[in-house]
């Protein structure tokens, strides 16, 4: 589910595939009280191997949050997306602007995890007022 074959899809003369999957979000990301997962994340992924072996994953992301709104502490559910555009280069060290991989396959989960921390928003509002800015 988190991994792409690269030296097996390559090996068939595959190319191109596509992911989708759902999986559970890393709790430990959400930073707002009294907030959490609602739903489990769920990804629809694209991806074009090249031929120097580098790989470029894309796609979005969705979830829903559950929890009190930072403003007026009612109730609220309120569904998010986020992008994910990742490039996978073989052998990179970690530390680098890409993602490397090993051993022809690639390990999805830090990329996920990197968009779902983008996509989560700074605080949790319901849809009414409370989600206007503050200066309307």
């Amino acid at each position: 589910m988190f991994e792409i074959d690269v030296r097996g899809n390559t090996a068939r003369g595959i190319r191109e595939g596509v992911l989708t999957f759902e999986y559970e979000g890393d709790k430990s990301l959400i930073d707002i009280p009294y907030a959490a997962f609602a739903s489990p994340v769920k990804a629809d992924l694209g991806y074009k191997i090249f031929e120097n072996g580098e790989v470029e994953v894309t796609g979005s992301i969705a979830f829903s949050l559950k929890g009190q709104c930072s403003r007026c502490l009612s109730d609220v559910e309120r569904t998010y997306e986020g992008e994910v555009d990742a490039l996978f280069v073989p052998n990179l060290p970690s530390g680098e602007e890409d993602y490397g991989y090993f051993g022809g396959k690639i390990d999805l989960r830090e990329a996920l995890r990197d968009a779902l921390m983008f996509a989560l928003p700074a605080r949790l509002e319901c849809e009414s007022e409370c989600s206007l800015p503050a200066w309307e």
